[in-house]
């Protein structure tokens, strides 16, 4: 990349805009002074995925996950909460389905998306509460075709696993574009299960006020 008068390479990369942006990113070698001069909340600021192509997001988390492998600062954890729920929220259903079609990037990004769930479990809500809930995300390599997950909220506490531990009080089977928008504040419970895009065994009523135990960002 030709530098212009005056700038540096990192000051190139933090000034561009959508698909010249992800361009950048693809070809950027993540130990290079001008990668550890950038901030990833910064680059996720940059990209709104409301103009980018249909697999334009897909092309954004893979670059960051490339860079991450060597340069930490890079990782999805590092994204702050409510950018990281924007850059979501503000995606396409088509955009969506195309990271959860690859199956590295869609590890990942539940992956994540539960990690953050574990982490803003509201204490003053949940004390009293000792619930196991177990979600289906479909379109996986498990069990009956399912990426499954299990929250355990005790204590005030949550704490996330890909084993399921303990009998579950509710099981909620969703598809990973729909489980986005929901933890996401784009779509509810409520919505989602009269509409047939969520399915609850179980407690129904505790489902429909479970969101209501996490402090989840709202997009910025």
């Amino acid at each position: 990349m030709a530098d212009n008068a005056g700038m540096t390479s990192a000051d190139q990369v933090a000034v561009l805009r959508g698909a010249a942006l992800l361009d950048a990113l693809e070809r950027l070698d993540p130990l290079s002074p001008e990668a550890h001069a950038l901030d990833v909340n910064a680059l996720a600021d940059a990209v709104n995925p409301r103009d980018l192509g249909k697999d334009d997001f897909r092309r954004l988390l893979n670059a960051l996950l490339r860079l991450a492998a060597q340069a930490p600062a890079f990782d999805l954890s590092k994204v702050e909460p409510a950018r990281f729920a924007s850059l979501v929220s503000s995606a396409s259903r088509a955009q969506l389905e195309s990271v959860v079609a690859e199956r590295p990037l869609r590890e990942r990004v539940l992956d994540e998306i539960f990690a953050r769930m574990g982490a803003h479990i509201r204490s003053d809500r949940a004390r009293d509460l000792h619930a196991v809930v177990h979600w289906r995300l479909s379109g996986g390599v498990g069990e009956g075709g399912y990426d499954r997950y299990e929250t355990a909220i005790s204590h005030g506490a949550c704490t996330v696993s890909r084993e399921m531990h303990s009998a579950p009080r509710v099981t909620i089977t969703i598809a990973p574009a729909d489980f986005f928008r929901l933890i996401t504040h784009q779509a509810t419970p409520a919505v989602l299960f009269v509409t047939g895009r969520i399915k609850v065994k179980g407690d129904l009523a505790f489902a429909a006020g479970l969101i209501g135990y996490f402090d989840l960002p709202h997009p910025v």
